[in-house]
């Protein structure tokens, strides 16, 4: 949020110089064998672990199915597969790409790896090389992708001919597992040993979820007070077992993190009480009754890194129709006798915020305190953007955070809900950049130069969860974001607002990574964040098109081209820059929620 408009854009790292490529070529042997797995993608992406790929159905070569891979500034897209091989043999790889900068090697031969690749295939072309397996080489490993920063290329029919290798017979079934310490979203789960596995795989409810190396395992990413159904197959070369008897567990109900008297569907919106900003000042007691949550903008430091908060009305200078203090005290109680909350919200576009010491982690919370207490307000919003949240360089797991700046800061959030107890209202507002941004990117990245904000706001939800109650992300002043369909969403319509919002009711694995997954929030945790008006900020949609989003999270209707990946009647509501903007825009966005809701 902030007083003019704020954008964040992700820099794309320095596209490095293509190396130079070793082409082979060989006719296969009439008696070798295609050891390939899924080559033409009609199974999705199953045998293949991929960066940043999905299956399409146009354009294809053959069949139904192809692959398509986008690059990123520091992602070249490598979708991979590990094959058995003979040693000392001879193989061909094939295979038919389309797109700018599309490579087909192998890796990990025991002689020499090999690629190829073509700079432009406007259309299908033909890759292959040939290579010879070491002495004691078993394994090898296939590979496509595109080069860092370019578009988006395209795979099909792969192969590898060659002599293949008996792989002998799956493992039989694991026994029944047993469940070891459930959660209020997760269940760990172990099971015996299996001779002759390699690995294992966890079903939930029929469905393949996660592969482990051991025989334990932690499931994440569930609902509360639900039942689940759990199921174990072993997996070795030959392939996997039939699946071990089912275990059924159910999810705690989880602490906190939801007033009871906030209402089903609820309307947040943000009151420039400390400016005006262009739209006018409103009086709280003008406020219409349609808003539930109030968010008073901003509380703001007296230093970036000093933790110490305060907050004013508007100057009468800028704001001729500012009530006096006790006024504004009094109208409060009096939207809280009616049922709504008032919040002070922290940050902001102007108000960075930096609580890089525990000195400055234990200002926030006493500054804090006393504006709520001198308001007697309901609790807090935390609208970090700019340089406010930020991941160091050895800061990769968004579950242990190291950076002092988000440890201290989720230290006094808990340190705050501790304080006040369960009726305190806790919501966040970030913006994209710092929260669906996390699907591609995490901070610095494995190999540096990524932006470290990006993400950077992961860690601080996650530990915060069970007392969160709201999370508003900013679905405006965006650039295009990936959903889980691994295509880039862009504002502008209600497609935007269903693919951010299906991130975070799904859950979703950070930067790429399948065994790193930012587990779901509840629904009635999240509401989407939009702009009152065109004035407001970039990404205002009309009131059809934010009804769309809605009919499609809640009801599955009106979804257009994003398929979700549930559906979520309890979606807590809608969030908005801002009630002053709405006001301006003779309450337009307050009243078609109340006509959408009832």
């Amino acid at each position: 949020m902030d007083r003019v408009r704020s954008v964040l854009a992700l820099c794309a790292a320095t596209v490095l110089a293509v190396p130079g490529i070793t082409a082979l070529s060989s006719a296969a042997r009439a008696a070798d064998a295609d050891l390939a797995r899924n080559g033409g993608f009609e199974a999705g992406l199953d045998s293949w672990t991929c960066t940043a790929g999905s299956v399409v159905n146009s354009p294809v070569r053959s069949g139904g199915s192809a692959l398509k891979a986008t690059p990123a500034g520091s992602d070249n897209a490598r979708c991979a597969q590990t094959v058995t091989v003979k040693p000392d043999s001879q193989y061909t790889l094939a295979g038919y790409v389309r797109g700018d900068y599309a490579y087909l090697g192998a890796s990990g031969t025991g002689t020499t790896d090999v690629s190829t690749w073509t700079q432009s295939a406007p259309d299908w072309q033909r890759l292959t090389t040939t290579f010879r397996t070491g002495p004691s080489t078993s394994k090898v490993t296939i590979y496509t992708h595109g080069w860092y920063g370019t578009g988006a290329y395209h795979a099909d029919d792969i192969s590898l001919v060659g002599p293949g290798v008996d792989a002998g017979q799956p493992p039989a079934a694991p026994a029944t597992p047993t469940v070891g310490t459930v959660t209020s979203t997760s269940v760990a789960l172990s099971w015996p040993s299996v001779p002759g596995a390699t690995g294992y795989a966890i079903h939930r409810n029929g469905t393949r979820i996660q592969s482990a190396n051991g025989t334990s395992a932690t499931v994440t990413g569930l609902s509360p007070s639900t039942a689940y159904s759990f199921q174990i197959t072993a997996v070795n070369e030959a392939g996997e077992s039939a699946k071990s008897p089912a275990v059924t567990a159910t999810t705690t109900s989880g602490p906190g993190g939801d007033p009871a008297d906030l209402p089903a569907h609820a309307l947040v919106g943000y009151l420039h009480a400390s400016f005006a900003n262009g739209s006018g000042y409103t009086r709280m007691a003008d406020v219409p009754g349609s808003w539930d949550v109030i968010n008073l903008a901003f509380g703001e430091p007296t230093s970036t890194t000093s933790g110490d908060i305060r907050f004013s009305l508007c100057p009468a200078t800028e704001c001729p129709n500012v009530e006096s203090d006790a006024e504004f005290k009094a109208a409060v109680k009096a939207k809280q006798a009616a049922g709504k909350k008032v919040l002070i919200s922290i940050g902001g576009q102007n108000g960075q915020v930096q609580l890089t010491t525990t000195a400055a982690r234990d200002t926030f919370v006493t500054s804090v305190s006393k504006i709520i207490d001198t308001y007697g307000l309901d609790g807090l919003d935390i609208d970090f953007e700019g340089h406010s949240l930020s991941l160091n360089a050895d800061d990769t797991d968004f579950k242990n955070p190291k950076t002092p700046g988000i440890v201290n800061l989720i230290s006094a959030l808990k340190t705050l809900k501790a304080k006040y107890g369960d009726d305190f209202v806790l919501t966040m507002a970030p913006e994209t950049f710092f929260v669906q941004l996390g699907y591609q990117y995490y901070g610095t990245g494995k190999w540096g130069g990524q932006d470290p904000r990006a993400g950077a706001y992961l860690p601080v939800i996650h530990a915060l969860r069970d007392d969160l109650t709201l999370l508003h992300v900013q679905d405006y002043n965006s650039g295009p974001i990936m959903g889980l369909d691994n295509q880039y969403h862009s504002m502008g319509g209600a497609d935007f607002h269903i693919a951010m919002t299906d991130m975070l009711l799904t859950g979703f694995p950070v930067a790429g990574d399948a065994n790193n997954v930012f587990p779901p929030l509840r629904p009635d945790q999240v509401a989407i964040g939009m702009p009152a008006t065109p004035n407001a900020g970039n990404g205002h949609v009309p009131s059809s098109e934010t009804n769309k989003a809605l009919d499609c999270l809640t009801k599955k209707t009106n979804c257009g081209s994003y398929t979700t990946h549930g559906t979520w009647p309890a979606l807590r509501g809608l969030m908005t820059w801002s009630i002053n903007w709405d006001r301006f825009g003779g309450w337009e966005f307050s009243k078609n929620f109340d006509n959408y809701f009832g």
